[in-house]
């Protein structure tokens, strides 16, 4: 599967949206960098899946108290509370965007170096219990 050039430029804003937020809290917790990093992301996503899925992935019923603390976590970092608003938000994301952990684990353990790492005996547990994952039977 192909990307359009607005699903590049989607990528490209998300992964500035993460950066600048990395960066937000790295420099304790800096507003302005934290704001940026939430437009950006917004953006980036609304351009990768397209406005209606955006809209229908945020307004959905099990994930409405998810959208509610994500939304709310940007609303305090936008009214200069970026400690909290970030806490909030992490809080809200994790219920948006937690069912992709799984896949998201599977993905890095196919990569050839973070493959290897995760496949120690202590990361692997670690890594499976904080994806939710089970490790099969066979």
């Amino acid at each position: 599967m192909w990307l359009t050039d607005g699903q590049k430029i989607g990528v490209a804003l998300t992964s500035f949206g993460g950066l600048f937020m990395l960066l937000g809290v790295i420099l304790f917790f800096d507003g302005a960098l934290l704001a940026l990093g939430n437009i950006l992301f917004l953006g980036g996503v609304t351009l990768i899946i397209g406005p209606q899925k955006t809209f229908y992935f945020f307004a959905r019923k099990q994930k409405l108290r998810g959208t509610v603390c994500f939304l709310g976590g940007i609303a305090l970092v936008f009214l200069k509370w970026p400690f909290i608003g970030v806490i909030v938000e992490t809080f809200g994301f994790l219920n948006l965007f937690g069912d992709f952990f799984p896949v998201i684990l599977t993905f890095l353990r196919q990569v050839p170096f973070i493959g290897t790492l995760l496949s120690l005996p202590y990361i692997s547990a670690v890594a499976d219990r904080l994806a939710g994952s089970r490790p099969s039977m066979v």
